[in-house]
């Protein structure tokens, strides 16, 4: 028993990615090693990691479209719509849920009862479409595949520590659902994801460039993170795919902005 606890409880990088990677994503990571149901927090510190992944093959499909011929928004569409396709639209049913239910609760009670509802409303279809819109014409105005490669992967892993800074710094706004069996990812983990994002930040883009899209980011999180204890006292597990969602806009338009003004 205790040999089993001990390994259990043993820093096992591969496996946290995949328990992340299964969590987060739809790609196939095969059957877990581990019996006990581990919080999806104590791999919190790989969130960048599966940002790398997945912006990886986004950016991969907007190069190969590129190959093909076909124009840089329609490369962006694809680029788009093969984030989604590997996240499941994870972040974007979040996202949505947390707009249809502060758009349209009256109340605590009430706008929580609006995010547990499944079916999509007026505000949850703007939010999800001004979320693509808004990736897709950055992309598009990054035009090289390199450029898009890098950015892409830059924002996804930002957005995904971003998730985490929101779980240790607010309180559940209820005991059951996805945010509170995720858990809260110790200072630790928090650490070294935010030191893996901005590592690969700077590697990626300009120090400059990368410096001030992280910080837009974390003002964006920051800013729904405010607004989710306002609204309900706390986050959910939308609130968090929210956060994701916010935070990656904000990291890509802030690149498309610096590439504009050639800062």
């Amino acid at each position: 028993m205790a040999l089993n606890e001990a390994r259990e409880n043993s820093f096992r990088p591969l496996r946290d990615i995949r328990d992340a990677m299964s969590a987060l994503t739809r790609l196939p990571m095969g059957r877990r090693e581990h019996d006990r149901i581990r919080p999806l927090a104590e791999a919190a510190w790989t969130f960048p990691i599966v940002g790398l992944v997945v912006g990886g093959i986004g950016g991969g499909v907007f190069a190969l479209a590129t190959w093909l011929g076909l124009p840089a928004t329609v490369a962006a569409l694809l680029c788009v719509g093969s984030l989604v396709a590997v996240t499941g639209a994870f972040h974007e049913d979040g996202l949505a849920d947390v707009t249809d239910g502060f758009g349209g609760g009256w109340d605590r009670d009430s706008k929580l009862g609006i995010m547990r509802d499944s079916r999509i409303g007026t505000f949850g279809v703007v939010a999800i479409v001004l979320s693509l819109g808004l990736r897709a014409a950055a992309i598009a105005a990054l035009t090289e595949p390199v450029a898009v490669a890098s950015t892409v992967i830059m924002a996804g892993m930002a957005s995904r520590a971003a998730i985490l800074f929101v779980q240790r710094g607010l309180p559940l706004a209820r005991t059951d659902g996805l945010g509170a069996g995720a858990g809260v990812p110790s200072r630790k983990g928090l650490l070294v994801a935010a030191l893996i994002a901005i590592g690969a930040a700077m590697a990626l883009v300009p120090l400059s460039a990368a410096a001030i899209a992280i910080a837009v980011a974390a003002i964006a999180a920051w800013t729904v993170a405010v607004l989710a204890r306002r609204q309900i006292g706390g986050f959910t597990g939308d609130v968090l795919g929210a956060v994701q969602q916010v935070s990656e806009i904000a990291a890509l338009l802030t690149i498309v902005a610096l590439l504009e003004a050639g800062l």
